[in-house]
């Protein structure tokens, strides 16, 4: 098949772009390579049996044109400004390109005779907000809030039930689960994936939204201080500074490899995943304080978190998912653990720069009130 990934000379594209090419597919790479990401540099790892198209995703001619001149029949829209923090304050550049940008894709698919049979739409858990937790003493499942602002300037950092006050426990997070959005990030993958499957239904246009959980992996830029986590920590551990930790480091994320989030892309290709959305992640919570603990044992560095006990606005404290669904389904099935996985990133980052950003974004979000 004719197969264009936008943003298929990122983190989780390129990977992506690979197994298709091993799997015979025609791949065209469309991508930007935004400097925060790569540098102003071409990556590496680009898979040279792949059509590389170097442009932006709002360039609605040069993006109809490689749709029209390929004869692309399945997409998957990957390119997207990632940043929860840098959303907060980049409004107009992320959703430029993320709604922006996924509106002339879509534009492009209804207006012209394409020859597109399928689109696959990269969604991402940061549209939950919280994830889900139960209360014993009140035999009760909910979603909450945000935490409140008096609740995290007395340091209590876990979730607390709203009707008896008292801390609760973190539950798998299903699709059904509300999609309560705290950052314009998180907003503009929500509208990403609403446009997507409202048009797909519309045109009959097979479509499927992935809401990947926290990606982690080699090739994720460790000089972008709005990256993932891992990467972020694993910048600050090279680079031998303290990975920084808010609140008491012992919230948690589900940590997916980034092969992993691949095989949930191949599977979507199934006509059993048409007009649905699946969690993509590994199912296990991860406290950050771990995270940043494994990385560094694993560097053999001696190097100890720096934990802050302050709040980040719009932070949540528990998520992780609930991967029945596309098990299930599409068969799917995390094959590398979080220590696995921390090994590969680990022996992958000891070859790569890394220039350390952090303080740099952190003075940031400071100056715009959100720390």
């Amino acid at each position: 098949m004719n197969i264009l990934v936008t943003g298929g000379a990122g983190f989780i594209g390129s990977f992506l772009v690979d197994e298709l090419i091993k799997r015979k597919h025609k791949v065209v790479i469309y991508d930007v390579l935004d400097n925060q990401v790569h540098l102003g540099k071409i990556p590496y790892y680009l898979n040279k049996k792949a059509e590389f198209v170097r442009a932006d995703i709002r360039d609605y001619k040069l993006l109809k044109k490689t749709i029209l001149k390929y004869k692309i029949e399945v997409i998957y829209h990957l390119a997207a400004k990632v940043g929860v923090g840098q959303s907060q304050y980049q409004i107009k550049e992320y959703i430029d390109v993320n709604v922006g940008g996924t509106s002339n894709l879509l534009d492009i698919i209804v207006n012209n005779k394409t020859t597109v049979k399928k689109l696959i739409v990269a969604s991402s858990m940061s549209t939950y907000g919280e994830g889900m937790y139960y209360c014993r003493k009140c035999n009760k499942e909910f979603q909450p809030d945000l935490r409140s602002k008096e609740q995290l300037d007395k340091c209590l950092w876990e979730v607390l039930c709203p009707e008896c006050k008292t801390v609760v426990e973190a539950k798998p997070t299903t699709e059904t689960a509300k999609q309560v959005c705290h950052s314009i990030y998180a907003l503009s993958k929500k509208v990403q994936e609403e446009m997507c499957l409202i048009i797909g239904k519309t045109y009959n246009i097979p479509t499927v939204a992935l809401r990947f959980f926290n990606v982690f992996g080699p090739r994720q830029s460790l000089s972008n201080p709005y990256t993932g986590v891992a990467a972020i920590f694993m910048s600050r551990i090279k680079n031998n500074k303290p990975p920084i930790i808010f609140e008491d480091g012992l919230q948690t994320r589900d940590f997916v490899y980034v092969t992993d989030v691949v095989q949930s892309c191949i599977l979507a290709l199934k006509s059993q995943a048409d007009y649905k959305v699946y969690n993509v992640g590994c199912g296990k919570p991860v406290g950050i304080l771990d995270v940043a603990k494994t990385i560094a044992k694993v560097y053999g560095k001696d190097i100890k978190p720096e934990i802050r006990n302050k709040y980040r606005k719009g932070d949540i404290r528990h998520c992780f998912a609930d991967i029945t669904k596309i098990k299930k389904e599409l068969g799917f099935k995390p094959k590398i653990s979080f220590e696995d996985g921390i090994k590969k990133l680990v022996l992958w980052a000891k070859t790569t720069e890394a220039k350390d950003f952090y303080e740099q974004a952190e003075k940031e979000l400071q100056q715009k009130g959100l720390l």
